[in-house]
């Protein structure tokens, strides 16, 4: 075991005004199991981009392991999965690989076939299982989960429980839960590193931003009250002060000496008021710093005029010879938050394009209602670029919505200047989310909606979803969020 140390880290891009980092220190263990947490855009991926010695930054990093990052750039993917294996680590054990393997319940026939023939999945745990191979080395595991099903899930979180020594980014909090021991948090203003699993961390959290709020609560309080008293007790002695200098009735002076001793002590305690005023003023300074907004989102569905709104009767999809689902039923009615669950590969993102009305080839009954308005959020992102404004021109939304949405989603005002093909992949999946929650539809469907989107935000969309009830159709590999909001599930 040795220790990694941050000190006084401070980076910013170039060109860029703000830091990303600004004096940041904290330690950590080698052999610790670290969820990396933090919303979108706070620079997950930056940190672990500055311990591989990407970028130039102030501070220093000490360490004397050596890093590895997940997912590993396949440059041939039609070289066979062994030759892949090799250009990870030329120093692979045969034996030890089939073990590794096995132990993700990937059958080893995999490592003859093509790498681009595996599915996404099947590519996610071949290069996790060569990675962990490899001897003195510390993985940075950047977002392992969106290629993987729920069963996937399962067990890649329960493989990374046997292990030690890594950096999680993940959003997922079951499979966060699952596999480590420490949390690495970037916060607002600050990273910490605290002893737990997400749920741990979580509550922990939620207690500290209950206590500062309330404390806040208070402290503004007890300043008002300081305040007003320090200046009666002011204005009080500023008053006996002059009656120094006045007669009385019977044409006798008063003592001006009880007098002066009087106002002074007024004024004395006016004082003391006022330095526990101040010091109030900055307590109060160090609380909320790192509360994270999360302000309710609202979506407004339209009512439709039948109880049903999609129904599929034994219906199969096959893309020539080779046929993806067979004899599924089911139906949409009003009101239904419907899970559609199946492998990689089953035929869950065809059933969702053949609602939409793509043109697709399939045998059986589908119903689809008359004048039926479909909001769709898709799984691929890589088509947004250009400026918000522009984007919610060209898919007729009401832009001051649009950016309100953004803003609740932890947008700053600073982003709506820039391109988006320069946001992250969480950002751009808001910016889906967003013009979804802006279209007037009877039906929304979202094809895995929560790919790269941070736990706060997942925690908002669940919120959304709970309070309004709109219709909709998801598929998401996020076992807790399946779990939460679905009303039915769909199981391919």
């Amino acid at each position: 075991m040795s220790q990694i140390s941050i000190s006084n880290l401070t980076f910013a891009y170039d060109g860029s005004y703000d830091n990303i980092f600004e004096d940041v220190s904290f330690q950590i263990d080698t052999d610790w199991k670290l969820g990396f947490i933090g919303r979108n855009g706070r620079g997950k991926t930056t940190f672990l981009n500055l311990l591989l010695g990407k970028y130039e930054y102030q501070g220093t990093i000490s360490h004397s392991t050596h890093f590895t990052y997940f997912p590993f750039t396949v440059k041939d993917d039609t070289l066979d999965t062994l030759n892949i294996i090799e250009e990870v680590y030329p120093d692979y054990v045969y034996w030890e690989l089939l073990r590794e393997l096995s132990l993700l319940e990937v059958d080893d026939s995999v490592l003859y076939r093509p790498f681009h023939t595996l599915s996404n999945g099947e590519q996610t745990k071949v290069l996790l299982a060569a990675l962990f191979l490899k001897e003195n080395s510390f993985l940075l595991i950047d977002e392992p989960t969106n290629h993987l099903d729920i069963r996937g899930r399962e067990l890649v979180a329960g493989y990374l429980n046997s292990k030690k020594g890594f950096i999680l980014v993940s959003h997922d909090r079951k499979f966060l839960d699952g596999c480590i021991d420490h949390v690495l948090s970037i916060n607002k203003t600050n990273i910490e590193v605290v002893q737990g699993n997400f749920s741990s961390w979580l509550m922990d959290k939620e207690r500290q931003d209950n206590f500062e709020l309330l404390e806040n609560r208070k402290l503004k309080s007890e300043i008002k009250h300081f305040e007003k008293t320090s200046k009666e007790k002011a204005v009080w002695s500023n008053k006996v002060e002059r009656t120094k200098y006045d007669t009385k009735n019977s044409g006798s002076k008063p003592d001006r000496g009880y007098i002066g001793h009087k106002a002074a002590k007024m004024m004395k305690r006016s004082k003391v008021l006022d330095a526990r005023r101040q010091k109030a003023v900055q307590e109060k300074s160090k609380l909320l710093k790192n509360i994270e907004s999360a302000e309710s989102l609202k979506i407004s569905q339209l009512d439709y005029h039948a109880k049903q709104l999609v129904a599929f009767y034994d219906v199969s999809i096959s893309y020539g010879k080779n046929t993806v689902c067979q004899n599924v039923s089911f139906a949409i009615e009003k009101g239904d938050r419907i899970a559609l669950q199946g492998k990689n590969g089953s035929g869950k993102s065809s059933i969702i394009k053949l609602i939409c009305g793509e043109n697709i080839s399939y045998s059986g009954d589908v119903q689809i209602g008359s004048g039926l308005k479909i909001s769709y959020v898709s799984q691929d992102t890589s088509f947004l670029s250009g400026n918000l404004s522009d984007f919610a021109m060209e898919h007729d939304i009401d832009e001051s919505l649009f950016k309100a949405i953004l803003r609740k989603l932890d947008f700053s005002r600073e982003q709506f200047a820039k391109d988006i093909s320069d946001f992250s992949g969480g950002q751009k999946k808001k910016i889906l989310i967003a013009k979804s929650l802006c279209e007037k539809a009877h039906l929304h469907i979202w094809d895995e909606p929560l790919n790269f989107i941070d736990v706060i935000s997942r925690m908002q969309i669940e919120e959304l979803l709970l309070e309004f009830k709109p219709t909709i159709l998801f598929v998401e590999h996020d076992n807790a969020f399946c779990e939460n909001i679905a009303t039915k599930t769909v199981r391919l």
